[in-house]
This record gives C-alpha cells, structure tokens and sequence, in this order.
C-alpha cells in the first residue's frame, strides 16, 4: 500500500492510505495539497493539482470511506454515503472515478463539513 496522509477539512481530522495505483502516486507527490471544500450529497470534493485519466481502477459505484480521483474535474473525492445519483444502496460518484486510497477511520464526521471550508491534506508518518 501507498503512503499514509490526513486529511483536515473544517474540524474534521481523518487519517487514510493512499494505493499504488498511478493516480494516487501522483497525488502523493502533489502533498501537500489545500484546497476549498465542495460538497456534492454525502461526497467531499475539492480540485487538485493533478491531471490524470481514468485508469484500471476506475469505478462507476464506490464504497463508504473510498477515496477517489475525478478526473472531469481534477478533483480529490472522499465518498461518505449517498449522492444525488446513488440509486438505493449505493454510492454512485457523478461519473467514474479513480480509486485511489481509503480512509482509515469512521467517515461520519464529514458530515458536519460545509461548502467553502478549507481541506489540507498532508503526508502522515
């Protein structure tokens, strides 16, 4: 597995690793990354600096906690429950992502995370 980060967005602390997939090597030598928070349902977003395309990692229907690379947006996503997309039971992103880590820790605190905050991701020892 990838490198471990935390992420800060408003008062939520989270700890997560990154894979090795490609994408996710790319935003490991992006770190560290601040950036202003979207929220989309029960998705965190917010752009990087970082241009990759859809890669062999890349899914439709993503799971609580995954962490994702929007490639239409150049965003970093962190998926916490349903979006305005998700059909019952699921969490469906806008349209493909990559997956590019998980978050370690209970996602739920995200909830409390609002429009315009600011997220800082860092590398974690």
């Amino acid at each position: 597995m990838g490198c471990r980060i935390e992420i800060r967005a408003g008062q939520a602390v989270l700890t997560a690793r990154l894979n090795d997939s490609p994408t996710a090597k790319a935003i490991e030598g992006a770190i560290p990354i601040e950036g202003v928070v979207q929220t989309w349902g029960d998705e965190i977003y917010f752009p990087i600096p970082v241009d990759m395309p859809l890669d062999e990692t890349a899914k439709e229907v993503v799971s609580k906690g995954d962490i994702g690379y929007w490639p239409t947006g150049k965003a970093f996503c962190i998926f916490f429950g349903p979006t305005p997309v998700s059909g019952p039971g699921e969490i469906r992103p806008a349209s493909a992502v990559n997956i590019v880590g998980q978050v370690e820790e209970d996602v739920e605190i995200l909830k409390e995370v609002r429009d315009g905050e600011v997220v800082r991701i860092e590398k974690k020892d």
